[in-house]
C-alpha cells in the first residue's frame, strides 16, 4: 500500500522542481488581490471541487476565498448527472453571472483533464470579464484527452497562469497485477498540496508587505468562533457561500 505514498512523493517533487515560477506568480497575484481588499474565487466541477473545499472556511486558511460550488456539478448530488452537466455548453456563463466575480478579480479554475465545456468556458468567460485566471491542470493528461468543448482549446491554453499537476493520463496511477484498471487517483493529493503551498506563500508575501494576513483559526478553540465571525463580516458581501 505504501507504493502510493512513494508515488505521491515523486510527483510532489516534480511539481516543486518545475512549477516554482508559476506558483510564485500565482501567489503574488493572490496577495495583490487580498491587499486590494478583494477575494480569491475558486471554481471546479466533479472531484476537483475538493480543492476549493480545502481552501474555503478552513482553520489555517485564508478568509477571503470565494469557493464557487455549483451543486449540479458535484458528484454527491448525482454522479452521472454531474459528469453530463460538466460538458454542457453555456452553463459556465450562468454560474459566472451568479458568482460575484468582477473585473480585476482573480479566479482559480481546476480541472485535471482541462477539456470539458464548463471549466474551459468558465476560464474563457472570466477572462472576457477582465478577471485574471489561474489554472490547475495536468498538461500531459490534457493533451492526451480528446476535447469535449466547442472552443477547440484546453484549460491550460486559456489561463493567465497555469500550474501543472503532472498527474498522469487517467489520473489513477497504480497497476495491480491481475487488475486491468489502474487504481489510486493522484489529482486530489497533488492539488491539495499545491493550493496549501500557495496559501503559505501568499501569507508570507502579505507579511513581507506589512499586511496582517486574514487567516481563519479553529472554531474548536476558545474564542475561535468569535474571531472567525469577525472575518466573515469583513468579506461577507463578496463571498456568496457565506
Amino acid at each position: 500500500m505504501f507504493d502510493y505514498f512513494d508515488l505521491v512523493r515523486e510527483l510532489l517533487d516534480e511539481v516543486q522542481q518545475s512549477e516554482q515560477e508559476s506558483m510564485e506568480r500565482a501567489a503574488m497575484l493572490i496577495a495583490d488581490t487580498i491587499a486590494g481588499g478583494r477575494v480569491l474565487h475558486y471554481f471546479a466541477a466533479g472531484h476537483s471541487h475538493m480543492l476549493g473545499e480545502e481552501m474555503f472556511y478552513r482553520a489555517g486558511g485564508l478568509a477571503p476565498v470565494n469557493a464557487i460550488m455549483e451543486p449540479s456539478l458535484m458528484v454527491s448530488n448525482g454522479a452521472s448527472k454531474s459528469s453530463k452537466l460538466e460538458c454542457l455548453h453555456g452553463l459556465a456563463k450562468v454560474v459566472l453571472e451568479e458568482s460575484g466575480i468582477e473585473r480585476g478579480d482573480v479566479l482559480m479554475v481546476a480541472s485535471t483533464s482541462g477539456v470539458n465545456a464548463v471549466p474551459v468556458e468558465m476560464a474563457a468567460e472570466a477572462s472576457k470579464l477582465g478577471a485574471c485566471v489561474i489554472g490547475i491542470t495536468s498538461i500531459s493528461a490534457s493533451k492526451a484527452t480528446p476535447l469535449r468543448n466547442g472552443s477547440g482549446r484546453r484549460l491550460f491554453e486559456l489561463v493567465d497562469i497555469v500550474i501543472d499537476t503532472h498527474v498522469p493520463y487517467g489520473d489513477a496511477a497504480i497497476q495491480v497485477e491481475g487488475v486491468a484498471q489502474k487504481i489510486a487517483p493522484l489529482s486530489t493529493a497533488i492539488g491539495v498540496a499545491i493550493v496549501n503551498a500557495l496559501v503559505v506563500r501568499t501569507v508570507k508575501i502579505l507579511v513581507e508587505r506589512g499586511i496582517e494576513p486574514p487567516i481563519f483559526t479553529s472554531a474548536n478553540i476558545p474564542g475561535g468562533q468569535e474571531f472567525n465571525g469577525a472575518l466573515l463580516k469583513r468579506y461577507k458581501h463578496q463571498i456568496r457561500a457565506f
